[in-house]
């Protein structure tokens, strides 16, 4: 690995000023380079970001406030932050084909939050207005007030349920969605685990939502965003698709037609992350008939923009626009499929079966486990995956019955499908070999279990010297 390159040279100076200050914090930051290098990174939301993404996150733009949009700023001095947001919104709108694309939300829920505000203002607030004669809320008399609040927190919004893939932010009540909205989700069909289109047009008839929210966390197929979409104007509501997992697919053209939401959509949110390899944070793309309130994201929902995250959006999405990113998405499918494959064929049980997508679901119940279990037991082996729940799981949220594992990481490092089936033998050889556990009074234990430390430690090596070859930052060196 080359120490002389510029990248090192940026990433060691970084550190050596930040170690003057407080060296733990310096220390904590080399330790997980060496923890992400050594390590099977298969969590589907997580991917790693290039070095120029990386850097133009810790510069001057950090110090900057910049609430209102470009050109309409409320602090002064605010040029160069113009700058690096039209960029991004730029190459956004061209990237995805979007009429608008507004950069400024600092994570996925703040995406969604300004989607949702941004259809109450145009579907109930505007018509509020028009109906009191008023240009603006604050002319509003105390009664229109009252009868407006009660409006804007009593409408209905349709997502799918967290156990069918859906996600927190759809409208589940331990989130701020599922406190906003009356909420009802559809789920997917218990034998396939596929979504039933004819069911999700039987729900909004009945329920006749003012958003139809698509898009998933844990779903491994493609989603039919045409259907959707004249599912939505059937009951006039709102479509709107949080494609945050699978923005990187959109980008890189392996989801096209009727699987692209941008066309189909009324409004887009996604996170910067995940399969689209860019900072942490939210962007929201919409037609013109929507931009407007959208753009009101800062002060309705959000608090300043982070100018130093949006000038690494700006770079990330310039990255997604270069050829070479088509190549990366269709890696990502294959390799997912590849990874689907190996371990049906060594027996393990799948959610729908296989996948279309990036991510697999993998039931671990067909283990005799529980996902905590199974989780634990993967990351004592050198294998980084997440807990998560399956259709009408049975044992709930928390515990869950399945773990969910992507490729985009590990597609980033350059291994391909060989290397797939190898990483199915390694998951199955664990989850196999991993029994539950006892708790203190003899009952059985959804989170304790029992995995020998010799064969952790021999798969954590195999997981090491299986990514030996495909190095993690391979132009940086701490040393």
């Amino acid at each position: 690995m080359s120490s002389s390159t510029a990248e090192s040279t940026a990433f060691r100076s970084a550190l050596e000023v930040i170690r003057a200050v407080e060296p733990r914090v310096a220390d904590a930051i080399g330790a997980e380079l060496t923890d992400q290098r050594e390590s099977l990174k298969l969590i589907a939301s997580e991917n790693y970001a290039s070095p120029a993404t990386l850097l133009a996150m810790g510069n001057w733009f950090s110090d900057k406030y910049a609430e209102g949009t470009v050109g309409r700023r409320f602090y002064a001095g605010c040029q160069n932050v113009d700058t690096v947001e039209a960029l991004a919104a730029e190459h956004a709108r061209e990237l995805f084909g979007a009429a608008h694309a507004y950069v400024q939300p600092h994570s996925g829920i703040d995406a969604n939050l300004v989607a949702f505000w941004a259809v109450l203002a145009d579907r109930v607030e505007a018509p509020a207005l028009r109906k009191a004669q008023a240009r603006h809320v604050n002319d509003l008399t105390e009664q229109d007030w009252y009868t407006l609040r009660r409006e804007l927190g009593n409408q209905r919004m349709l997502g799918m349920s967290l156990d069918a893939g859906g996600h927190l932010t759809h409208g589940f009540r331990p989130n701020i969605s599922g406190k906003m909205f009356d909420q009802r989700s559809y789920g997917t069909d218990p034998a396939t685990g596929l979504i039933d289109y004819d069911r999700v047009a039987e729900a909004a008839r009945e329920f006749k939502p003012l958003i139809l929210v698509g898009g998933y966390s844990a779903y491994p197929r493609k989603v039919n965003f045409r259907i959707l979409r004249e599912i939505a104007d059937s009951v006039g509501a709102t479509f709107m698709v949080d494609m945050a997992h699978f923005a990187g697919l959109v980008a890189g053209k392996v989801f096209t037609g009727d699987f692209d939401p941008v066309p189909h959509a009324h409004i887009v949110t996604t996170t910067t992350h995940k399969s689209l390899r860019g900072p942490r944070g939210g962007m929201v793309l919409c037609g013109p008939e929507l931009a407007d309130q959208v753009d009101r994201g800062c002060p309705m929902v959000l608090g300043g923009p982070l100018p130093h995250v949006m000038a690494a959006k700006a770079v990330a999405l310039a990255e997604a626009r270069q050829p070479a990113f088509a190549d990366y998405a269709q890696r990502i499918v294959d390799n997912a499929q590849a990874l689907a494959d190996g371990l049906l064929r060594r027996g393990a049980k799948l959610v729908t079966g296989g996948t279309d997508n990036h991510l697999v679901l993998i039931d671990v119940t067909s283990y005799g486990l529980t996902g905590r279990q199974a989780e634990q037991a993967l990351l004592d082996s050198g294998i980084v995956t997440n807990r998560n729940a399956v259709p009408q799981d049975p044992n709930g949220a928390w515990y869950t019955s399945g773990v969910r594992i992507g490729t985009p990481a590990l597609t980033t490092r350059g291994l391909g499908t060989a290397e797939m089936d190898a990483t199915a033998e390694l998951i199955h050889t664990v989850l196999a070999q991993t029994t539950p556990g006892t708790n203190a009074d003899g009952t059985g234990s959804k989170a304790k279990y029992v995995l020998d430390p010799a064969l952790a430690d021999k798969v954590s090596h195999q997981a090491t010297d299986l990514l030996a070859g495909f190095p993690l930052y391979p132009t940086v060196s701490l040393g």
